[in-house]
């Protein structure tokens, strides 16, 4: 059953005449099922604005949601959902700030006794109904894009590409690598040997746990689009395990410098520049 006019009217008269009464009840019972993980001054707030946006649609005569009136109403639902969404809470938790509106004003309308009162109510939850699954959607979207957000600062941060000295540049790996992680590794490793004009990289493979074809071959191709950038690189990290299975799967890394440690592919590195790397060894005490 849509909201008429009419009926609009009636409830922004009501909702305007008992403002106090009705925000503070709907305040005290959303209050009750968030256990106090939001301020009461902050649930107050939110409230409010709610209130004011269903007194200028009931005004307006918004029947259905997705009427051309009904935008600022959709404006705050959206804030209150991307909010809730970005302090951790649930998706229900949301919806029932919304819901909790047809508890307060269904104290109010049993008071009023009217003819019309019931199917104001009726009428009336329709909107409400329609504003919960509104926020409901709508908080989905955020977590999702929250969620997607946070996933790609940290595939950032688990592929850091590392400048050691000059002309000399790390891409300490840990864990697996997928192809979507492979092209964050490729990029930024490109980028850093742009802005550092580094024409060695060193691929640390010790935190990968597996290499499989998959993997080797995003290995491969990183080395490869580096050496267009003018680069060589070295991998390094090729534990007995992993070298086993690369022979296993018949994978080929052709005139790629490869080293069973960091430590060796810093060795080599050294000498490719000519830097001396004879250890030190301890004085002797007379």
């Amino acid at each position: 059953m849509a909201l008429s006019a009419e009926q609009g009217g009636r409830l922004a008269h009501l909702l305007s005449q008992h403002a106090d009464r009705l925000t503070n009840r709907w305040t005290e019972i959303v209050a009750s099922s968030l256990r106090g993980r939001l301020s009461r001054a902050e649930l107050a707030r939110q409230v409010q604005e709610l209130h004011r946006a269903l007194v200028d649609a009931g005004r307006q005569g918004v029947s259905d949601l997705a009427d051309e009136h009904g935008g600022e109403l959709r404006a705050v639902l959206s804030e209150l959902s991307t909010n809730r969404a970005r302090q951790g809470f649930s998706a229900t938790e949301t919806a029932i700030s919304v819901f909790a509106c047809k508890d307060a004003l269904l104290e109010l309308m049993e008071e009023e006794k009217g003819d019309d009162t019931l199917r104001d109510f009726v009428a009336f939850s329709a909107l409400v109904d329609q504003m919960g699954l509104f926020t409901f959607e709508t908080f989905v979207r955020a977590r999702e894009s929250l969620i997607a957000d946070q996933a790609e600062q940290l595939l950032e941060l688990s592929t850091p590409v590392v400048k050691l000295w000059e002309g000399v540049v790390a891409v300490p790996l840990v864990g697996t690598l997928d192809s979507a992680r492979a092209q964050v590794v490729m990029e930024r490793l490109l980028q850093t040997l742009v802005d550092t004009g580094s024409p060695y990289a060193i691929i640390d493979i010790t935190g990968v746990p597996a290499v499989d074809t998959q993997v080797a071959q995003h290995i491969l191709k990183t080395v490869v689009a580096a050496r267009l950038m003018g680069a060589d690189c070295i991998i390094s990290g090729i534990r007995p395990q992993i070298a086993q299975t690369i022979v296993a799967l018949g994978i080929e890394f052709g005139d790629i410098a490869t080293k069973a440690s960091l430590a060796d592919a810093l060795r080599h590195v050294l000498r490719l520049t000519g830097v001396e790397t004879t250890a030190r060894r301890p004085r002797r005490e007379s």
